[in-house]
């Protein structure tokens, strides 16, 4: 009498690691999509924080450029025109100041219990809410300065070439990327939507003046020139604004002049690497707690 097995094992079923990569990465990808997705409705929905992120930094090239119109020859380098000056300092200021908001969206959602939602989920890994939140607000950010480009060759700043674009848009990645991981870590690990907006209120204006948005090293006392040299947001400004006063540029050109050396624009570019690194790597451990 033979016995037979109840069910025999279907081998080909059973995902060997290597299948189970693309199945998990894929299901990452249409998360990250679809949270994405829900940010930009909700910024369909409510399109007044876009027109003002766009509204307000032309507000400052236009009067800003009308005050300082009259400034002295070679007080801003080697252009009198304080709109092509400022133009970098608006670009960059605006995609700080965006990236810095990137955390309010999920401190408010961790507040109206939709945060506790997405944690119990079935996603692939939650830190697709992370990545969407990244993905929306450096998007942003890049559209808004692709208008302030736009908006300042139209008062007569100029354009840089394309490759100078290209270099912009560059440039406000890597600040957008390091300023929102940092907002994102501080959504979780603050305890409401108050204190991070006394973070962002604190944070904004010094940093603005404490860098070279304004105006040029040159013009500051010792210790702000040291404070304006620390300052991510300087390495930012300069390249861009680099761009803007000469039609020849490269790596190795000097794009500002610290107390300690000459930096170059491919040492700035490293600085903002690095600091969107260190940024991002600051935020894990709060993040594993969290979303783990």
């Amino acid at each position: 009498m033979s016995v037979t097995p109840k069910s025999d094992v279907n081998w080909q079923q059973i995902a060997s690691p290597a299948d189970a990569a693309p199945n998990f990465f894929g299901e990452l990808v249409q998360e990250t999509l679809a949270l994405t997705r829900r940010l930009f409705i909700q910024l369909q929905r409510r399109p007044s924080t876009l027109l003002a992120g766009i509204v307000q930094p032309v507000m400052w090239l236009v009067l800003f450029g009308a005050l300082f119109q009259n400034a002295p020859k070679g007080l801003f380098g080697s252009t009198t025109n304080y709109g092509q000056f400022l133009a970098a300092g608006v670009i960059v200021f605006t995609a700080f100041a965006g990236a810095l908001n990137a955390g309010l969206p999920v401190m408010f959602d961790r507040e109206f219990g939709f945060l506790n939602r997405l944690l119990v989920a079935p996603l692939a890994s939650r830190f697709s809410i992370v990545f969407a939140s990244a993905i929306f607000i450096i998007s942003q950010s890049l559209l808004q300065a692709a208008v302030i480009v736009g908006a300042a060759a139209f008062l007569g700043a100029g354009l840089p070439d394309a490759a100078g674009l290209g270099a912009i848009a560059l440039i406000v990645f890597l600040l957008a990327l390091g300023v929102t991981a940092i907002s994102l870590g501080l959504a979780f690990a603050l305890p409401g939507h108050i204190e991070l907006i006394a973070v962002i209120f604190v944070t904004n204006l010094p940093l603005l003046f404490a860098s070279t948005a304004l105006a040029p090293l040159s013009f500051m006392p010792k210790w702000l020139q040291v404070v304006a040299t620390l300052n991510p947001l300087s390495y930012a400004i300069e390249p861009i604004r680099y761009l803007y006063l000469h039609s020849n540029w490269g790596l190795a050109s000097i794009v500002m002049q610290a107390p300690w050396g000459d930096i170059t624009f491919g040492s700035a570019l490293l600085v903002l690497f690095g600091f969107a690194i260190v940024a991002l790597l600051s935020i894990q451990p709060q993040l594993r707690r969290t979303l783990a």
